[in-house]
């Protein structure tokens, strides 16, 4: 497997689009048998920090150290059970509201949880009757909030292979479906994020029998201007399956981590992109 990681470790990539640009990809290791699955991550809006999804039902935070922008590391780190998630298991998705407030979806029970932080007790939200018909360990794999407080969450399948993606909106304490994302080939939606731009961000993922690839698509907040941003090879990357995405002063950078699901074979990996549009 070293050639692998060879091309990993030089980003070879085949983006979409001449303006996203690879940056560096970070393998991070750390000596604990709870570590790992890491399944969606939310980076601070400076870029130093960032909050992470176990999907054992955990947080994981943490600071980067970076050196010219480029993570060289990170310290700081710390783990926290969920508390009082109930029979809600498999967390999948993260958003964080301006305040602090922490949303999780979950998809072996589909559903959101809202804590207050990483130590507090959590509260479910009120739930879609759209939810009870998902597939077990397809649902609720990404989450975002919008600029209006608002809660976007979308399932991994979408039930057939020629029918679009629905994007469900939690506003004003009621879910609606606000709008569909097109399926594009074999790729299914594994993370998500609104960035400060104010659009969507879509992370795909497809299994391809050797490894993974990926892709990152945008759309705005009622479905439309779709743009492919980035399409990887086969092995790329490992496991991608949270994106973070936040400005960097230079333009809009992409950070997404992959889920090693506990196995040697695979590897926790932080990789970001900048998007220069």
């Amino acid at each position: 497997m070293g050639w692998v990681y060879a091309l990993v470790a030089i980003g070879w990539a085949l983006p979409a689009a001449a303006d996203t640009n690879w940056i560096n990809s970070f393998h991070w290791k750390v000596d604990d048998p709870s570590f790992g699955g890491l399944s969606a991550i939310e980076v601070s809006p400076d870029g130093s920090q960032f909050t992470a999804v176990s999907d054992r039902s955990a947080f994981v935070t943490g600071t980067f150290v970076r050196s010219d922008g480029v993570i060289t590391g990170i310290e700081d780190y710390a783990f926290a059970e969920m508390i009082g998630t109930g029979d809600q298991v498999d967390s999948e998705g993260i958003a964080i509201a301006p305040d602090g407030t922490i949303y999780v979806s979950f998809e072996g029970f589909h559903g959101v949880r809202q804590f207050s932080n990483t130590q507090s007790g959590s509260t479910l939200l009120p739930l879609a009757s759209a939810f009870d018909a998902m597939q077990n360990n397809s649902s609720l794999e990404s989450l975002a909030i919008g600029p209006d407080g608002a809660l976007y969450t979308i399932p991994e399948r979408s039930g057939l292979a020629t029918r679009p993606f629905p994007v469900y909106r939690l506003k004003d304490g009621s879910w609606d479906q606000t709008f569909d994302i097109p399926r594009r080939g074999a790729f299914l939606i594994v993370g998500s994020d609104i960035g400060p731009d104010g659009n969507l961000y879509i992370l795909e993922r497809d299994f391809v029998g050797i490894g993974f690839r990926s892709r990152v698509r945008r759309f705005d907040l009622t479905g439309n201007n779709e743009k492919t941003l980035l399409q990887t090879h086969t092995m790329t990357h490992d496991n991608l399956e949270g994106i973070s995405v936040w400005d960097d002063g230079t333009g809009l950078r992409l950070t997404m981590v992959s889920d090693d699901n506990f196995r040697v074979l695979q590897r926790t990996e932080i990789v970001e992109y900048r998007i220069d549009d």
